[in-house]
């Protein structure tokens, strides 16, 4: 059944200048697993967390390479990332053939914009049901790109999109202006510290009692860094590292609390107040 009789195909205005199946299509993304990318002076970074369909299904993949010098994460369905980045790796491909360099990462951006903005005015399309979050680096230096159904993108220091990304959102804007002086293995914490944010604490709880291990895929790209999707063995290796800064910082900050005086020992006597004799009528 219909919202209302203006969303029954793409290209129909709603009188308050709303397209509703284009708002539909950016609601498909918050149904996604979430996914991070945050950038430091050298590297970008993209953390997605996994979660298989059913216990007895593998877990789909939420990065994909596209150059060696970009890929992206995404969140939404699958199927339609698989066709946007195919697209991608086409155009990389004729670029490199053609000029014999690495696609400019704004450029390649700009065009997937404008593929993407045509399926939103045809009536025989659908919008794409993805949103994207682009890692890459060229020579203007390390980049994060957000990619919207809308066609919209926006050159981001990091973002997060897909289910419960508020809290990641939260948590890479309390922690921003440390990021562009990070080292690689901090910005790679981060993202985890962020990407564990979006779980329900019901499940964080068992994750972090030792139940399972948490389920992330990473890749890193950067100065002399091709894109890479990491291991197994360095998953465990980050989240162990992650796990231990954490419980520093947590350390850390109750230490401080400790040496900070007690308030009830810097509490001073209330001063009283002055006597102050008031003439009257009466008492003159």
């Amino acid at each position: 059944m219909f919202r209302n009789q203006y969303d029954s195909d793409v290209t129909v205005w709603s009188p308050q200048g709303r397209l509703h199946q284009v708002e539909y299509a950016m609601a498909a993304v918050k149904l996604g697993t979430a996914t991070v990318g945050l950038k430091t002076r050298d590297y970008a970074v993209l953390v997605a967390l996994c979660k298989p369909a059913s216990e007895l299904s593998a877990s789909q993949r939420k990065i994909i390479p596209i150059d060696d010098h970009l890929g992206i994460s995404i969140a939404g369905i699958t199927a339609d990332a698989r066709v946007l980045s195919k697209y991608l790796r086409s155009e990389c491909l004729s670029y490199k053939h053609s000029y014999g360099s690495t696609y400019p990462v704004s450029r390649l951006i700009t065009n997937l914009g404008n593929k993407m903005q045509s399926t939103t005015q045809r009536y025989d399309r659908r919008p794409y049901g993805v949103g994207l979050l682009l890692a890459g680096y060229d020579e203007k230096g390390p980049h994060i790109y957000k990619v919207e159904p809308s066609a919209n993108f926006f050159n981001c220091k990091a973002m997060t999109i897909g289910s419960r990304s508020q809290s990641a959102r939260t948590y890479l804007e309390r922690h921003l202006s440390t990021f562009n002086a990070c080292s690689k293995d901090d910005i790679i914490c981060h993202g985890i510290h962020a990407i564990r944010s979006t779980l329900p604490n019901d499940e964080l709880v068992s994750k972090d009692d030792g139940g399972s291990q948490l389920n992330i895929t990473v890749a890193i790209v950067g100065k002399d860094q091709p894109f890479k999707i990491l291991s197994d063995e360095e998953n465990l290796k980050y989240l162990e590292m992650a796990k231990q800064r954490g419980a520093a910082i947590i350390v850390s900050k109750s230490d401080d609390d400790d040496d900070k005086p007690s308030t009830e020992d810097s509490q001073e006597p209330p001063s009283r107040d002055p006597q102050v004799a008031v003439a009257t009528m009466e008492n003159p």
